[in-house]
């Protein structure tokens, strides 16, 4: 086992990383040839208006505010702006598909539209904006309602979005007249073609993020367990693999993956180690009709577990996933503030990537990595999750982190601001405009520049 180190601290962010970040670049031709160059787009210039700050020579647009009225007429843009991806559409147009991480109590659920609506008790789904070549919104509406807690999803290779349910409530509980805890396949050209229909056989649990393998059809999901014993890491084997728009629902086999010897991945510190023969393990009752299916019997074996198990995307011939953090005192095994892991399916060989911290003084409290982008121009792009001002961070091939935009004095006053964390970062299919969300209030940027 050999490891690379590295610990690169920016002066502003307080972030720390460790490993061998270019791994992280591999899938992209495009990234490796442009971080060649230096990192990063220089200071954030504050923003006069107060939304987002950006580097000198980018500029950004709002698309939609939670609040203000959709396009379609069928009520108002929800809150809770989380998940997005985006996907090229006709004569130049772009179909944006953006998740609301709505619970019952959300201020601003998804509006009840029939045909598209799983149910009506629940107030999370998701809304589509379609923007023309010049990156103004032509419609905005709902694309599917009635679902609950949307976090994160992942693009399908038909490109449609798979948005993802972050709880295992039943039909009952919290007043939801129909089992959650499902993964919905989302069409944002013309909704009504997917519907509201979960794709059962993915299995019922605390969803994050998918990635789908563009060459096997195989589809990879995160599991964001709040809770010891914590997540696991699944595949789901379809039926009609690479099928196009609506052969998930065909059904398929579920599987979640055991590391032999590693119940905990929290105990893995060193970057670079790697482990040989991962297995993948039948779930018993996907459905977790009775007992969540990490609390499922997996055998003498047992299967392995990780804490907060979030971003999830495809890259070369590899799956990369994020672990955002992991305490002992929430019960695993170590302690850190976010792992990256690359599984490659043909050598059934999963290695440790890159480790944040902790092992360096964080300035913002409860800093961590929540969901990965790679731009097709250059650059890993982060989403912090945690406390204080929120960032978007780029990283470079050698580690090198920048800030790429800084959310301004949303809500609350000068003396005690409060800041919305960033979710959805995505860009467009020519790689021109990032396109992020601000989680609260729900606010959706177009931000253009000088990207290399």
């Amino acid at each position: 086992m050999s490891a690379t180190r590295r610990q690169i601290l920016a002066a502003t962010a307080g972030i720390a990383f460790t490993g061998a970040v270019s791994e992280l670049f591999t899938g992209s031709a495009a990234a490796s040839a442009a971080l060649g160059r230096h990192a990063g787009y220089g200071p954030l210039v504050p923003d006069p208006h107060g939304l987002l700050d950006l580097p000198a020579g980018f500029t950004y647009k709002v698309l939609s505010r939670q609040g203000e009225p959709l396009r379609s007429g069928e009520g108002l843009v929800p809150g809770n702006h989380d998940g997005m991806g985006a996907f090229a559409g006709r004569r130049g147009q772009v179909h944006l598909v953006r998740n609301h991480e709505n619970r019952v109590t959300g201020k601003i659920g998804v509006p009840v539209v029939d045909g598209l609506t799983y149910d009506p008790a629940a107030k999370g789904g998701c809304t589509a904006l379609t923007l023309d070549r010049r990156g103004d919104v032509l419609d905005e509406r709902v694309a599917v309602a009635g679902t609950a807690v949307n976090c994160a999803g992942g693009p399908t290779p038909w490109r449609t979005w798979l948005t993802c349910e972050e709880t295992e409530d039943k039909a009952g509980t919290n007043g939801y007249t129909k089992d959650h805890g499902f993964v919905f396949e989302v069409d944002g050209a013309d909704p009504r073609r997917t519907g509201a229909v979960p794709l059962t056989a993915m299995g019922r649990f605390q969803h994050e993020a998918v990635a789908v393998d563009p060459y096997s059809g195989i589809v990879y999901e995160t599991e964001d367990a709040f809770q010891h014993p914590f997540g696991l890491f699944y595949r789901f084997l379809p039926e009609k693999p690479l099928g196009g728009t609506g052969s998930l629902r065909a059904g398929g086999a579920l599987e979640a993956m055991r590391v032999p010897g590693v119940p905990d991945l929290s105990v893995v510190r060193e970057t670079g180690t790697r482990f040989e023969g991962v297995e993948w393990v039948p779930v018993p009752d996907p459905s977790a009709a009775v007992t969540p299916i990490r609390l499922q019997d997996f055998g003498p074996k047992g299967i392995t577990h990780a804490q907060k198990l979030e971003g999830c995307y495809w890259g070369g011939r590899s799956v990369y996933f994020v672990s955002s953090f992991a305490r002992v005192k929430d019960g695993s095994g170590a302690t850190h503030f976010g792992q990256v892991w690359k599984y490659e399916p043909d050598r059934r060989r999963l290695t440790l990537v890159v480790v944040f911290g902790p092992d360096t003084d964080l300035q913002l409290p409860g800093e961590s990595p929540d969901n990965i982008c790679l731009a097709p121009t250059g650059g890993l792009m982060v989403s912090e999750d945690g406390d204080g001002a929120q960032h978007v961070f780029g990283v470079s091939r050698k580690g090198e982190v920048y800030p790429v935009a800084r959310g301004a004095q949303n809500i609350g006053t000068p003396e005690a601001p409060e800041w919305g964390e960033f979710a959805g970062v995505t860009f467009s299919p020519d790689g021109t405009t990032m396109y992020v969300n601000c989680y609260a209030p729900g606010t959706t940027f177009a931000v253009r520049g000088p990207w290399r």
